[in-house]
Formats: structure tokens, sequence, C-alpha cells
């Protein structure tokens, strides 16, 4: 049974607030009043943080709680899933693949399926792995099917990713539809797909002969000592995992743990403190503490903005979205990365473009519409934290007489 939480509007709530790694230079900006005010505003439950200078961690901290009935806090090593941000990893694996021969960006994708992708639109239409990761291959989420049948609460999902896509795609379906497709050409219009991203992880674990949990522990996580980081509920620590919480109107309640059919693209349980070491190995393109862990080349086309005045979609500016593979800018064009939303999860993987200053921001709770941009807020305050450590650094230093 869901435990249910009252906010008393007008009362503070007692935020518990985990160690941080000490930083000079930001004297006058209180961080801690600002993210424990905005938690307390809104009755966000638990939250974890790092910003990172230079492509170092500079500093991270823990906010609330991840179990708050048993008073368990949020920490930087609390694992939680992080939704959309796991694209991210789900296209570093593609460009493993790209190094190893297994898949080209380019090759029509019904070459790797073991059934045929056919836009019922588009019948003559070549779907590649680039339009899978650039949210252009013509192919859709359909709704309410998505957010009612492919999450599973309780547990993993238990319907294969290879049964469910041939279902959605192949007539004759269970799943099937028209409208699981857009009626416009691969590439010439962006429809974000969640189930286009699952498509692309199954083509990986295809092409690789590995699943795509094994793959990417492999090549990423054992090599980056993501030692706790992992896809399905069956295979991390649940006591180190965040309890999920969701605000309707004024009452906070508990919803279960879930796995989503679809997990390449939302599937990835890490912590803040885990998932820093992966953001920190893409903006060195491919190297992490003096190895290379990924051709340079490999993660530069990755990072790569795809959209020019002259190549891109047509619904698309690309002064204000742009897209790599499975990378994207947000915030009107300002930040590039990633974010993450799912029931009881809020995600931020962001960078600004010079990759000088970046910010991951975990919550543990779902918020109403109307008050999203609390972590909108979050997130632009931990952004102003990094330009203070970054400006104290570079500030010239003062010497005694």
């Amino acid at each position: 049974m869901n435990k249910i939480f009252q906010i008393t509007v007008g009362v503070l709530m007692m935020s518990h607030i985990s160690a941080q790694t000490t930083v000079t230079g930001t004297k006058g900006y209180d961080i801690d009043s600002i993210i424990t005010t905005e938690m307390n505003r809104t009755g966000i439950v638990g939250l974890s943080a790092a910003v990172i200078v230079d492509k170092k961690v500079a500093w991270k901290k823990g906010y609330g709680f991840s179990d708050r009935e048993n008073r368990i806090p949020f920490t930087t090593s609390t694992l939680m899933n992080i939704a959309s941000v796991s694209k991210t990893i789900t296209g570093a694996c593609i460009m493993k693949a790209v190094e190893q021969g297994k898949v080209s960006l380019d090759e029509d994708i019904n070459t790797y399926l073991p059934f045929k992708i056919i836009n019922p639109y588009h019948p003559d239409s070549k779907i590649t792995l680039r339009n899978l990761a650039t949210h252009t291959s013509g192919l859709a989420d359909r709704y309410p099917l998505y957010t009612d049948s492919l999450y599973t609460y309780g547990k993993d999902a238990e319907l294969p990713l290879s049964d469910f896509l041939k279902n959605y795609f192949v007539p004759g379906g269970k799943y099937y539809s028209r409208e699981n497709f857009i009626d416009h050409e691969p590439g010439t219009y962006r429809e974000y797909s969640n189930i286009g991203a699952g498509l692309a992880g199954y083509i990986v674990e295809l092409r690789t002969g590995m699943k795509l949990n094994q793959y990417s522990r492999k090549y990423i996580f054992k090599p980056l000592g993501m030692a706790r980081t992992g896809w399905f509920l069956s295979e991390v620590d649940l006591k180190s995992h965040t309890r999920l919480y969701s605000k309707d109107s004024s009452t906070i309640k508990q919803i279960p743990l879930y796995g989503c059919v679809t997990y390449p693209d939302g599937g990835v349980r890490t912590s803040v403190d885990d998932l820093s070491r992966f953001f920190i190995l893409l903006l060195q393109n491919g190297s992490y503490k003096g190895k290379q862990l990924f051709r340079e080349k490999d993660i530069r086309e990755m990072l790569r903005f795809q959209f020019t005045g002259d190549h891109k979609p047509d619904n698309v500016n690309p002064d204000k979205l742009n897209s790599g593979i499975f990378w994207a800018t947000k915030m009107g064009g300002k930040r590039i990365g990633h974010n993450g939303s799912d029931p009881g999860v809020r995600t931020f993987m962001l960078s600004d473009l010079n990759q000088e200053i970046a910010v991951i921001l975990f919550a543990n709770t779902s918020l109403s519409e109307k008050e999203e941009d609390v972590f909108f807020n979050l997130y632009d305050a931990l952004y102003e934290l990094g330009l203070k450590i970054k400006n104290s650094e570079h500030s010239p230093k003062k010497h005694p007489r």
C-alpha cells in the first residue's frame, strides 16, 4: 500500500543534507539554502547533484531522503533510475559497436533485424541508426500504449524487448498500428521516440551478441569503476536504491519501483557519483583518467551537432534545437547533454556548450506540470555555483607583502 504524506503549505520540511566536496570561492552564495527552500516549497523528497568544472568534479552533495519513512538520506551514492539520460549510454554503446565494425550509423536497419520495419506512409524509405539516434526515423511512440503497457510496477519488465518490437512494427502484430509511424520521410522531421531508442539498443544487442546491460558493463561501467550501476532491478543493490514519490495536488505518495520493456530508452540505474564518471568520459572525448576507452573520433561524432542549415529536419531550428547520437541541445540551444523524466524521477546531465561547467541533478519526486520549473531553477542555481567555482580558480591570487 502506498504511503501518503501531506504537505502543509507554509511549513518547511526538515531536509537531511549529506556531506559535500569542499570548495572555495563561493562565499556569500548559499546553495544549501537555495536547494532546501525549493524542496520545502514544492515537496521534493530527495535529490543529489554534482558540479563538474573543467571536467573534474568540483562539488557534490545530497539533500533530503531516499526513503522518507525510514529517514534514509539521499546521497550522491544513492541509486536511481535516470529515465532518458540512459539514452546517452545507449548512444555510447552504439559508438563502441561502430568502433568494432558491428554497425554503421548510415546502414538500413532492416539489414540488421530479423523482421522488416516498413513505414506504411513511405514504404521505400530507409531508416538508419543515425535517424533513430536523432529522433528523425519516422517512428512514433503511441500513447497511451507506451505509458500504460510498457511499465511494469514492482519488478523488471517480463515481455522481451524483441517480442514487443516485432509486434509493434510488423503488420499483424499485437501492438501494430499505422499510428506507430508518422507521415514523414526519415531525416525530414523530428519526432521524439522512446520506442525508437529501444529499437536502437536492440540492434546493438543483435549485432554484438550481448544484452545491452552486459555490453555496457564490459565497455563502460567496469572500465569507469561504475561498479554499482546497472539496467535492471535484479542486478543492482536495492538497499541503495531510492524510493520514488509523486506529488498529486498537495499530497506526496510513494510509488513502486518499476521496469520498462523498452529499457534502452530509460532503464539505467546509477548514482550521481557513478554517472559523473561517464559524463567526464564524454566531455573528454572518450578518455578517463588518462585511458582512452573509446576512439576519440567516435565520441566526437556522438556529440557532434548533426543538424545544419542545409541538412536538418523541416520542423527544427538548429540554433534552438540540435542533436548528436542520443545527445541533444537543451534550454534553447544553450546546454548540451540530456535530461530525463519518468514516474518519480527527474534527472539532468547537461553541460555548457564549451564543456567547461556541467551539472548532474537527480530528484526522486515527480511534480505537477505547473511546478516543473523548479527543476530548471535548481539546475540554474547549480550552474551558477559552477561559474563561481571556476571564476575563483582563475582569479588572480593575492600574495602577502
